[in-house]
Formats: C-alpha cells, sequence, structure tokens
C-alpha cells in the first residue's frame, strides 16, 4: 500500500507549514498538494491523486462548505475524504460541514498527533498510539468535550439534536462518577434535566432518539473501528445505559492513559 496522499487547503500559510512539516516526520504519508482556498482546491483535485483532504472552513474565493458541496455534487470518482479544522466551534457549523460530507471537525488550535491519527483512521488504518513524535504549531491535548463530540458527530449522532447534549452530559457523569449508570433512572436522567431545564422523561426520550438516529445512518462500523474492536453491531442497538457505559468507558480509559 502506498503513501496516504493529503492536500491540505487553508489561507493560513504558516498553518499549512506546521501541518506539512509535521506529516512529512510520519511513515506512510505525504502531502500532494497545498491549496489555499476551494477554487484552487477544485481544480487540483482533477490533477492530483489525493486520499484526504484537511481544509478550513472560512477561505476566499470558494470556503469549506462550497468546495465539499461542490465535490459531492461533480461525483468524482472515488472522492477523498475530508477533514474540516477550524477556529469555528458553535455546533451549526460542525452539522453543517458534516452534512457536506466531513468525516472530522477539528477545532483549532488541535493536536497534530491527533489529526494524523483522524487521517489514518479515515483512510481504514489502526491508530497506534504516537511515540517519541514532536508537536510542531499551535495545539492542545483534546478535551474530554472535544473527544465527545468528534465521536458522536463520526458515527452519525448530529450536534443539532438534543440528545446529542444530553448524551454528551451523561456521559461526562459516568466518567466523573462510573457507580452513577446504575441509578440511570434515578438520578443520571434526574441530573441532566436539572441541568438544562427538563424533564427526566424527555432526557430519556431524546437520548433514545440520539442512539436510533446513529444506528439509522448505518456507522456501526466507524463505531467498531473507534473502538478498535467489534462492539456493536446494526442488529442489535444497545439500551441507552448500555451506550453511555460504552462510551463512558472508552473515554475513562483513554483518560487514566493518556
Amino acid at each position: 500500500m502506498g503513501d496516504i496522499r493529503i492536500m491540505l487547503v487553508d489561507d493560513n500559510a504558516e498553518l499549512r507549514r506546521c501541518v506539512r512539516e509535521y506529516i512529512e516526520q510520519q511513515e506512510g504519508m505525504s502531502v500532494s498538494a497545498e491549496c489555499s482556498n476551494g477554487v484552487e482546491a477544485l481544480e487540483m483535485l482533477g490533477k492530483t491523486a489525493v486520499d484526504v483532504v484537511v481544509l478550513d472552513i472560512i477561505m476566499p474565493q470558494m470556503d469549506g462548505y462550497s468546495f465539499m458541496e461542490e465535490v459531492r455534487r461533480q461525483q468524482i470518482e472515488n472522492p477523498p475524504q475530508m477533514i474540516v479544522v477550524s477556529a469555528l466551534g458553535r455546533d451549526d457549523f460542525i452539522m453543517r460541514a458534516v452534512e457536506a460530507g466531513a468525516r472530522f471537525y477539528m477545532i483549532k488550535p488541535f493536536e497534530m498527533s491527533v489529526l494524523v491519527s483522524r487521517i489514518r483512521e479515515v483512510c481504514g488504518q489502526a491508530v497506534s498510539a504516537p511515540e517519541n513524535l514532536r508537536v510542531m504549531g499551535p495545539g492542545h491535548a483534546p478535551s474530554l468535550d472535544e473527544k465527545l463530540a468528534g465521536l458522536f458527530l463520526t458515527i452519525g449522532i448530529p450536534a443539532h439534536i438534543k440528545g446529542y447534549q444530553f448524551l454528551r452530559e451523561a456521559v461526562k457523569m459516568v466518567v466523573e462518577n462510573p457507580d452513577v449508570i446504575n441509578r440511570i433512572t434515578k438520578e443520571l436522567y434526574p441530573g441532566i434535566a436539572r441541568r438544562f431545564n427538563t424533564s427526566a422523561s424527555k432526557v430519556e426520550r431524546a437520548i433514545r432518539h440520539a442512539i436510533e438516529v446513529a444506528w439509522s445512518r448505518g456507522r456501526i462500523d466507524t463505531l467498531n473501528k473507534a473502538f478498535g474492536c467489534k462492539v456493536a453491531v446494526r442488529e442489535d442497538k444497545p439500551t441507552n445505559g448500555e451506550f453511555i457505559a460504552m462510551i463512558a468507558d472508552k473515554m475513562a480509559l483513554e483518560q487514566r492513559t493518556a
């Protein structure tokens, strides 16, 4: 298998340089092209084979949204995977990017090693913990909220539905206090309801809906890849408690091994 071919699309030349230099240190990766806006990137796609596009949203001439929508409209054969890196963190911006075709949405500043892991993941490569890698350019360790946002969006839970917020809160509560999963109806749902000024029954229904949305979109393979093993099958949708516990266990393990 050849190198993963990457196109960088961002009007910030310094950021492109940092990302390019970091990627060039990685085994099995290469930067095939760099562009400062979507117009240049579309033209380059017709000339250069690319596996993954790492792009910003706000750019001159053609922004990231328009670029992804145009790639989809043109029905390009073997279209590249899209990873958005942006300073815009609002849920509606994230949701629009996911609907346009983004596989991951990372908030600037981001950890370079995490970007490399995401690139490998969208290309179906197993992700191992980086060793002795030097982070170049701006970066920070992703927070629990960022990890959950990336995971939920990847498996198809959109950020604009209530269940997204309730699930995120539920997982955080269980990570902080694992025993609360055993009191899901008496403590977990009511606790979330108080924070969002709603009822426990609405919290339960919204979380159930979010899980159903993920299963209906058929991204179970993506969930299994995120865990590194088969944790779910399409025919066996988990209960709210099972799903929350599964995600919380993963997040807690990552925190302990970080």
